[in-house]
């Protein structure tokens, strides 16, 4: 029974990270691409406050899965690497932690690219 709890969980955070986003696309002429940034960078500041690491022991994927996870995951890879190579760290921390996610998603969108075919909008 417990397992039904934290897919609950995750839904239910996933989904409160999600809802501003939508509201902000409905009823602003922010552009998707700015709230997608926003989002990011809010998980990023998040992290480095230590808001978002409990969130994502208490929400796992619904904490993770958001834009706001990614930018979490970029600001631990950039902590972690200039614990171990100093300022050089910062350079190059984010996109080792996140490589694998990039390289998925760049694959996917590919294996995509091959079924569909896009068509100008008229």
């Amino acid at each position: 029974m417990e397992w039904i709890y934290s897919y609950l969980w995750a839904f239910v955070i996933g989904g409160a990270l999600c809802v501003p986003a939508q509201i902000l696309i409905d009823k602003t002429k922010l552009t998707p691409a700015r709230i997608l940034v926003l989002y990011v960078v809010l998980g990023v500041v998040l992290g480095a406050v230590g808001l978002y690491a409990p969130l994502v022991e208490f929400a796992g994927a619904g904490a993770t899965t958001p834009l706001t996870g990614f930018g979490f995951c970029i600001y631990k890879g950039v902590k972690q690497a200039v614990a171990q190579k100093g300022l050089l760290g910062a350079l190059t921390g984010a996109l080792s932690a996140t490589a694998g996610g990039i390289a998925a998603a760049l694959f996917f969108g590919f294996l995509a690219s091959l079924g569909f075919r896009s068509k100008p909008r008229g």
